[in-house]
């Protein structure tokens, strides 16, 4: 059994409280911001000459000035919702990933990971956790305390309206509050159901032994695999793409759920060298960790592809409505945009291509930790430019997102390090746990 370690519980209880008082600072200050200041910032933004909408929201409607500092305040006040908004999505996308690499495994019949199976299923426990925080977000945004969804302004899709976007108007169907509330509801109470229910079926396979249990955990590990190939897609329409309603793309899915992917198994690998480390899991070893470390590298570099695919269609065909997303990144994010493709690209294609690398602990969890850094800046990227705008060099938004970030962290740590205390490591009712002890990568 695990014991969770008392300073590693303070640190997180020190992380937490840290967080919360960083993001009050920050809300504070936020909310201290009057307009003569935000009609500053929204000058000093444009005083480059550059006027070009960086947002749909801007292409409709009034062009005016006080139309401009209207939207403008708007993006200012969504720094905290953004803040939290941000990190709440990334983790509640990585807890679910790490529960569907799981379920593959056992779909498989893989031997291989047997032995860090309960290390995923404690990543997965934090599931609730992070959905309820966007259960909460959502709450907020539907009921107008929250602007970080254009398209949930009524006068948008009303027919005569000063406002009225007919675009919007047409996707109506889909996005409207009741809809995506349901939508919302439905993606955290089923993941957290998955996650009960193939946790609860684990540990009877322990107790039973039984072939009928393990074959339902077989059966029930199918099921949310088919759950999360629907959800994941669903999710990534509503709570990032929808972000900038105009705008689409039909590999934004795999780019956000790859983006996700890749994260889960760096933390997979930080969680099982830590445990490794500290004696708990002395069955882990170097082939498990190249096992891990080929696939930090496969889903970085499949990540890649859908980033670069992504832009490079949009760049080439250069229409205007399409082209906003990557230009507001590029103007106003330039410092948070590209360098992404050095922590998730460059590094672990220069680094984790070699096979004997792969076994060395300090060089990969060094890789796993740059992996999850690269991949929340690019949560960032996906969240802030279409919520914030170009108003995010100021000291409140840093403060509002390293508060959040230590925050989540934080319960995060806590709240996986707890549930897997209460687990017994090494899944011993599992059929293919004696070819996981001795499993040997034949290279």
């Amino acid at each position: 059994m695990y014991s969770f370690s008392p300073k590693l519980r303070l640190y997180s209880i020190i992380f937490i409280v840290l967080g919360l008082i960083l993001f009050g600072a920050g809300y504070f200050m936020n909310h201290g911001i009057d307009d003569a200041r935000i009609e500053h910032m929204m000058e000093a933004a444009h005083s480059g000459g550059i006027t070009a909408p960086t947002h749909s929201s801007e292409m409709v409607g009034p062009q005016d000035h006080q139309a401009h500092l209207d939207h403008a305040t708007m993006q200012v006040h969504n720094q905290p919702l953004a803040a939290v908004h941000t990190i709440a999505v990334f983790l509640f996308a990585l807890s679910c990933c790490a529960l569907f690499f799981y379920s593959i495994q056992n779909a498989a019949h893989a031997g291989w990971p047997i032995i860090i199976l309960r290390v995923m299923e404690a990543i997965a426990s934090f599931i609730p956790w992070a959905g309820g925080a966007l259960i909460i977000l959502t709450i907020l945004n539907a009921m107008h305390f929250g602007h970080l969804f254009h398209w949930m302004d009524p006068s948008l899709t009303t027919p005569g309206d000063a406002h009225f976007d007919p675009i919007l108007y047409e996707k109506k169907i889909f996005l409207n509050i009741p809809f995506y509330v349901f939508r919302t509801v439905l993606y955290v109470v089923g993941a957290t159901f998955f996650a009960w229910k193939l946790k609860s079926l684990s540990k009877k396979v322990d107790e039973t032994k039984s072939r009928k249990v393990y074959a339902s955990y077989y059966s029930w590990s199918v099921g949310y695999i088919v759950f999360f190939g629907f959800a994941s897609a669903l999710w990534a329409w509503d709570w990032l793409m929808s972000i900038d309603p105009h705008w689409y793309s039909t590999m934004y899915i795999w780019y956000a759920m790859v983006s996700a992917l890749a994260s889960s198994i760096a933390v997979i690998i930080l969680i099982s060298v830590y445990l490794k480390k500290n004696g708990f899991l002395p069955q882990f070893n170097d082939n498990h960790l190249h096992d891990l470390g080929v696939f930090l590298f496969a889903t970085s570099m499949l990540w890649t592809y859908t980033w670069f695919a992504q832009f490079m269609l949009y760049w080439y065909a250069n229409i205007p409505e399409e082209v906003n997303y990557f230009f507001g990144r590029f103007e106003y994010y330039r410092e948070t945009f590209l360098p992404v493709m050095i922590f998730v690209f460059l590094l672990p294609l220069l680094v984790l291509v070699s096979s004997s690398i792969k076994r060395n602990y300090k060089v990969v969890t060094t890789m796993a930790v740059i992996v999850v850094c690269g991949q929340f800046m690019n949560y960032f990227n996906m969240v802030m430019p279409g919520t914030v705008g170009p108003y995010w060099k100021t000291p409140e938004v840093l403060l509002l997102n390293l508060g959040a970030v230590l925050l989540f962290v934080g319960l995060f740590v806590f709240v996986v390090m707890t549930a897997l205390s209460k687990l017994k490591l090494i899944p011993t009712g599992n059929p293919f746990l004696k070819e996981s002890e001795i499993y040997e990568y034949p290279f």
